[in-house]
């Protein structure tokens, strides 16, 4: 039996990750000094909302992601393989930010924080309509509350510190759940009520895109390393 492809939601996937390329390759030559003037992206409005907007469509994708695999009754055993597959993948950028960027290394950053979402997703499945209101206080609660408790290391994950850390990526799970959880609930609207919105045919041109939809996971793990390796290359052949 021929497995349903759900195509327009791996070009929305792919639309994210071509777009999170683009930022990342700005970022690397702004910190390679090849862009001039020099940019701020930690603070100037034009970067950081691209950076907001450019995880929330990730993250958004990814509750979508989850409501096509619970609608098809995905069983825990797949589920804890691509599970893992995240995980290995968020401590391998671990590894690697240590290595190039010491003091701001990414210690949860945004596939730490998809890892932890995912398990949440899923038990949270069952919830139904409640996934909206769940959704929208995960997203308030960080504007509402936050204590002392949460500003050591080990507490960062939850998102409720007094104070943002100096990180090179940093997506806790409140409120970014709350994205998820949104995209959880529209998968299992859509799914019920538009499901073509989904799974209907992208044009000829878009199939590409589409594809690489599908491999978001290793094309996120590779676009940095072959990028920054290409400018490192470069600045030693003395192209720039």
């Amino acid at each position: 039996m021929k497995t349903e492809r759900f195509e327009r939601l791996d070009l929305l996937r792919a639309l994210a990750i071509v777009w999170m390329a683009a930022f990342h390759f700005c970022f690397d030559l702004n910190y390679f000094g090849l862009w001039d003037p020099r940019q701020f992206f930690t603070r100037d409005p034009f970067w950081t909302t691209q950076r907001t907007c450019i995880v929330t469509l990730f993250v958004f994708c990814a509750g979508l992601g989850q409501a096509v695999a619970m609608n098809a009754a995905q069983g825990w055993p797949r589920f804890w393989r691509r599970w893992a597959q995240v995980a290995g993948c968020a401590l391998l950028v671990s590894i690697g930010s240590a290595q190039m960027f010491p003091k701001t290394w990414i210690g949860f950053g945004v596939l730490h924080g998809m890892a932890v979402m995912l398990i949440v997703a899923r038990l949270a499945w069952p919830l139904g309509t409640w996934l909206w209101p769940l959704g929208a206080l995960a997203i308030a609660l960080p504007r509402l509350w936050r204590h002392e408790f949460f500003d050591p290391p080990w507490m960062l994950w939850a998102g409720l510190a007094t104070r943002k850390p100096f990180t090179e990526d940093y997506v806790p799970v409140l409120p970014w759940l709350g994205v998820m959880l949104f995209g959880l609930a529209a998968g299992r609207w859509l799914l019920q009520h538009r499901r073509a919105l989904l799974a209907g045919p992208v044009p000829r041109v878009a199939q590409p895109l589409a594809v690489l939809g599908r491999w978001s996971l290793s094309f996120y793990m590779l676009h940095q390393p072959v990028f920054i390796g290409a400018l490192m290359g470069g600045r030693q052949l003395g192209w720039w």
